[in-house]
C-alpha cells in the first residue's frame, strides 16, 4: 500500500536576487528557540556551524535586519523578525495541512489503482479535527486502506446521502443547540438509512492572547470596535455554530470586526491569533493548547462518523470500528486536551444519539 506525504514548501526572494529557501533556515531558527546558542543549533539540525552561520548572513542579507540577538545571561534569542518567520511558517502549516493530506489520500488511490492486487478502500470524509488525525496514525499503523477527505461537516454528510463516501465525520453541540443543528444535518440523514459511530466529546470556545489582555469574556465581546476577529470558513461547523449562538444571543454578526475572514482549521485560527494578526477567533481546545492561547469554554460537542446502516456488517467497517474501541487509540484522544474518549466507538441509532 502506498503511502504518501506531502509537506509546505516556500521561498523568499527580494528585487532580481536569488530565493531564500526557508527549510534549512526556519528549522535553524526553531533550533536557536530552543537551546539558546548557533553551536547546539546547529548540530541538533545536523548543519555544520559554518553552514549556520552562512545561512543566517544571506537571510539577514536579503532581510537588511538582523534575526539574532545576544544578551548576557540570557544566550541567543530570536528577533521580532525572525519571530515572524516562524510564526509565518506554522500558519502555513496550520492552514494548508488538511488539504495536502486529502491531495496525498488523493494520490495513494491512484497510485493504488496500478498495483495488481488492489486493495478495495473506505472512503471517508470529514470534518477536520484533531481525534480524527489522532485516529489516521492508528488506520495507517495497520495499513488500512482509507481515503480520506478533509472537508466541512455539511459536504460530508450530503456525500455520504449521495453515496459518494462510506464516513462521514461531523460534529454536534450538545445541549441548549443540538436541535438546530440536528434539524440542518438531517436534511441528508435519515434515520430509516443511516446510523452513528461515537468518534469523542471536545470543548468549543473562544481563542484569546496568553492572559487575555482585552478582558474578553464571551461573545458579546466581538462587537467591540478594538477587538479582531478571525473566522472559519463558510459551511464549517463551527461557524455555523458561532452563527446558532450570536443568534441566539441577539448578536449582529455584521458588527464583528473580521468575520468575512475565512480559516480552514481550529490551529490555524489558533496560529493567526498568535501571530498577532487578531485578538480572538474560536475552535475547539487542543489548539488553543498547542498555539499557547488562553481558552474560554462555550460549548462541548460530539464528533460523529454517520454510516450507512447496511454497511455496519462490512468487514472494512468491522475492522474500522474495531479500531476505534482499542484501549490505545482511547488512550491517545483522552491525551488530547478537551477531549473525551469514554463513548469512543459505540455505534448509535440517530434516535439514540439525539431522541
Amino acid at each position: 500500500m502506498f503511502k504518501v506525504q506531502i509537506r509546505p514548501h516556500w521561498e523568499i526572494r527580494f528585487g532580481a536576487s536569488a530565493p531564500l529557501d526557508t527549510a534549512a533556515l526556519l528549522g535553524l531558527l526553531l533550533a536557536v528557540q530552543d537551546t539558546g546558542s548557533i553551536a547546539q543549533a546547529a548540530k541538533s539540525v545536523k548543519l555544520s556551524y559554518r553552514y549556520a552561520w552562512g545561512l543566517l548572513r544571506d537571510a539577514e542579507q536579503l532581510f537588511g535586519a538582523s534575526l539574532l540577538q545576544t544578551g548576557r545571561g540570557r544566550g541567543t534569542t530570536l528577533t521580532p523578525l525572525a519571530q515572524k518567520l516562524v510564526w509565518a511558517d506554522r500558519r502555513i502549516a496550520a492552514r494548508l495541512s488538511p488539504t495536502l493530506e486529502s491531495l496525498a489520500s488523493e494520490l495513494e488511490v491512484e497510485l493504488g489503482k496500478m498495483a495488481p492486487d488492489r486493495l478495495r478502500m473506505i472512503r471517508m470524509d470529514a470534518s477536520h479535527g484533531f481525534a480524527v488525525a489522532a485516529l489516521m496514525v492508528h488506520l495507517n499503523k495497520v495499513e488500512m486502506p482509507v481515503e480520506l477527505r478533509y472537508r466541512n461537516s455539511t459536504d460530508a454528510v450530503a456525500a455520504l446521502s449521495r453515496r459518494e463516501c462510506d464516513l462521514a465525520g461531523f460534529h454536534v453541540p450538545t445541549g441548549h443547540f443540538q436541535p438546530a443543528a440536528m434539524d440542518w444535518y438531517t436534511r441528508w440523514l435519515d434515520p430509516a438509512e443511516h446510523c452513528l459511530i461515537h468518534l469523542a466529546v471536545r470543548h468549543q470556545g473562544l481563542f484569546v492572547a496568553p492572559g487575555n489582555p482585552l478582558k474578553i469574556r464571551g461573545l458579546e465581546d466581538l462587537v467591540r470596535t478594538d477587538i479582531r476577529f478571525v473566522n472559519r470558513q463558510i459551511g464549517s461547523g463551527t461557524r455555523k455554530l458561532l452563527e446558532l449562538m450570536l443568534d441566539d444571543g441577539d448578536i449582529n454578526v455584521h458588527d464583528i470586526n473580521g468575520v468575512n475572514s475565512a480559516e480552514f482549521t481550529h490551529s490555524a485560527v489558533a496560529a493567526y491569533i498568535a501571530s498577532g494578526m487578531a485578538d480572538v477567533g474560536i475552535g475547539v481546545r487542543t489548539a488553543a493548547q498547542r498555539f499557547n492561547l488562553d481558552f474560554i469554554p462555550l460549548v462541548r460537542e460530539r464528533y460523529f462518523f454517520a454510516v450507512r446502516q447496511d454497511a455496519v456488517d462490512d468487514p472494512l467497517i468491522r475492522q474500522f470500528i474495531t479500531i476505534l474501541q482499542l484501549p490505545e487509540y482511547h488512550l491517545r484522544v483522552n491525551e488530547l486536551t478537551g477531549y473525551d474518549a469514554a463513548d469512543t466507538g459505540k455505534i448509535l441509532s440517530l434516535e439514540e444519539a439525539f431522541g
